[in-house]
């Protein structure tokens, strides 16, 4: 795994291939550029082996990253080091594919650079700590013997002091609260998964000394979790500050260096406002079908009452998965590469304070343990019932269908299962670009809806088609419209001062969410101002998928279209434009 994996040459007729060449058939300057890239994955994966294992590169088992001052001082150095070190390859003398990986490199360091060096998430962030302790992982799949899956994940938990220590050491006086409170919630969910769901997990594993071992480390970890969280209220919380705003000039950097978009972020927020205007006329033309009596957040908040229950949200959820992935191959919408299905299971504690569904697949390398977990959060026993039915709201029976198209299919599990079985190099299946990620989930929401799905799909009561297809897209453009949210305030937080009790009343004003699950997507702006890339992904999707139908013609279709898509990594959808469309003309035009 220590040289970068060279692929065949593949035809496909109607785009631009990028050559597979034989190492022997390289140029110079690409074998100078093939080494350096290799060097750099061989030290980034060293400094971050808990990456290293969720890709499932299993020597990085039971490691975990060093976040003392001087150890993160040296990765930041190594990465400006490396920065300067691209600069001496000669890029005009790189084939076509090298100045490929060459740009998908550099995207990858540079997103790194601005994490540590202009974001400073280890002196800035609590929550760069408060959820390092995941070792989910190793109880989740079963890639080694469970004695040794247990000694790795033992490993981890006894590095809970020093990891701590550093924290304390590390973390700035004066914190934004929005991060601190966060980091509260994320390390009492951590130090809860310690005390419930692992102890639980290997309630039956009694292999001495490993058991032993477990049991002294996973108490030593929960109580420096609970100190930790003492920590921060005491001595962190009191001096909170609302200064977390990345500004104007980051935050032009976040986009033009990770994902190569260079334009500003005032334009890209007239862009999402635009679209914002013209969703909610979706979203009220669909009500209107409903029922045109009554205003569309009336009609919308009808549908939503009905909703599964606490108890039977986890069935509900699955029972839809396997029509949903039917009507993709009913319909030839892209091709399913694998006939292993995900896995529905309740969020784990220590995430629920940051995710409302999610997908956990196994890594691009991973051989042994093929389990995918689409994860759903349910609510909290100790929630007000008022607090219940405020999120199940949002788990709507049509909202869960959209839910599951944007996690399952054809959302993130497929579309990594094409990235396992596709022919990506090494590059390509370790550095992803998030508007790439979360643009085709977003993407693959409307464009089902848009062939038609919905009246396939059993009901609990008799519909008409039209009704019930009203009431899917009424679900589908909510969270259209949570997303182009999402945009707005991403832009107003970081680069005009917005603040989180502003963006709340944005969210239930402009997608018409509660005000609890309103705050939360409030309070994510502030640490995960990217979350603009779920709509930014979908536009750039949308349109290279106008320009490629225009350029195939007769030859173009849906399929063909998303199998092309899939198939070359998930990188910034700018180079992905460059392998796809045959006209250098229509490169850079990615909205």
């Amino acid at each position: 795994m220590r040289t970068l994996f060279l692929l065949l040459l593949v035809a496909a007729a109607g785009c631009r291939e990028l050559p597979r060449s034989d190492s022997s058939a390289l140029a110079s300057e690409d074998v100078a550029f093939q080494a350096l890239a290799d060097e750099f994955i061989t030290g980034y994966l060293a400094w971050r082996p808990q990456q290293g294992t969720s890709l499932g590169l299993h020597e990085y088992d039971g490691r975990m990253t060093d976040l003392s001052r001087a150890s993160w001082e040296r990765e930041l150095e190594r990465l400006k080091q490396f920065d300067r070190r691209l600069d001496g390859i000669r890029y005009g003398r790189l084939s076509e594919r090298g100045r490929y990986d060459f740009r998908l490199l550099r995207a990858g360091l540079r997103r790194e650079l601005l994490k540590l060096d202009e974001r400073k998430v280890y002196t800035q962030n609590p929550m760069a700590y408060a959820g390092a302790l995941n070792v989910n992982i190793y109880i989740k799949r079963d890639f080694a013997p469970r004695a040794q899956r247990v000694a790795s994940l033992t490993t981890i938990l006894e590095q809970a002091p020093a990891h701590f220590a550093a924290a304390r050491e590390n973390l700035s006086p004066e914190l934004a609260k929005p991060l601190v409170e966060t980091a509260i919630e994320v390390a009492q969910g951590s130090a809860e998964f310690l005390r419930k769901d692992l102890n639980e997990a290997l309630k039956d594993f009694q292999d001495e000394p490993h058991r032993a071992r477990f049991l002294a480390a996973n108490q030593r970890a929960m109580a420096e979790l609970n100190d930790f969280v003492k920590w921060l209220k005491a001595e962190r919380l009191p001096r909170a500050h609302a200064s977390y705003a990345l500004g104007r000039h980051r935050y032009s950097r976040m986009l033009r260096e990770g994902e190569l978009i260079d334009l500003p972020p005032d334009e890209i927020l007239a862009i999402g406002l635009r679209e914002l205007k013209r969703e909610q006329q979706v979203f009220a033309e669909a009500a209107r079908a409903i029922d045109p009596s009554r205003p569309a957040i009336e009609v919308f908040r009808e549908i939503q009452r009905d909703h599964p229950t606490e108890d039977s949200l986890l069935p509900e959820t699955r029972k839809n998965l396997e029509a949903i992935r039917q009507f993709l191959i009913d319909r030839q919408v892209v091709t399913i590469p694998s006939e292993v299905r995900p896995r529905v299971e309740e969020t784990p504690q220590f995430d629920r304070a940051t995710s409302f569904a999610s997908m956990d697949t196994p890594g691009p390398f991973e051989s042994k343990a093929t389990e995918a977990y689409y994860y759903v959060t349910p609510v909290e026993k100790e929630w007000s019932p008022r607090q219940k039915e405020e999120w199940l709201t949002a788990f709507n029976y049509y909202t869960t269908d959209v839910v599951s198209i944007h996690e399952a299919y054809p959302g993130h599990y497929l579309q990594f299962l094409c990235l396992n079985a596709s022919s990506a190099n090494r590059l390509e299946k370790i550095f992803d670009s998030y508007a790439f990620v979360e643009g085709w989930a977003h993407y693959t929401e409307q464009m089902i809806l848009d062939l038609g799905f919905g009246v396939n799909m059993p009901s609990r009561t008799t519909q008409p088609d039209a009704l019930k297809k009203a009431k899917y897209r009424l679900a589908q453009s909510d969270e259209a419209l949570l997303r182009l949210c999402r945009l707005c305030v991403s832009i107003r937080m970081h680069c005009q001062g917005m603040t989180v009790d502003e963006a709340t009343r944005f969210f239930q004003e402009n997608c018409y969410y509660e005000e609890k699950p309103a705050h939360q997507e409030a309070v994510r702006g502030t640490f995960d101002p990217e979350y603009l890339y779920y709509t930014v992904g979908k536009m750039q999707i949308l349109k290279l998928r106008r320009d490629y139908e225009r350029q195939e013609g007769e030859k173009y279709s849906l399929k063909r279209f998303h199998d092309e898509m899939l198939r070359h990594g998930m990188p910034p959808l700018r180079l992905l434009r460059e392998v796809m469309l045959t006209e250098r003309k229509q490169w850079g035009d990615v909205f």
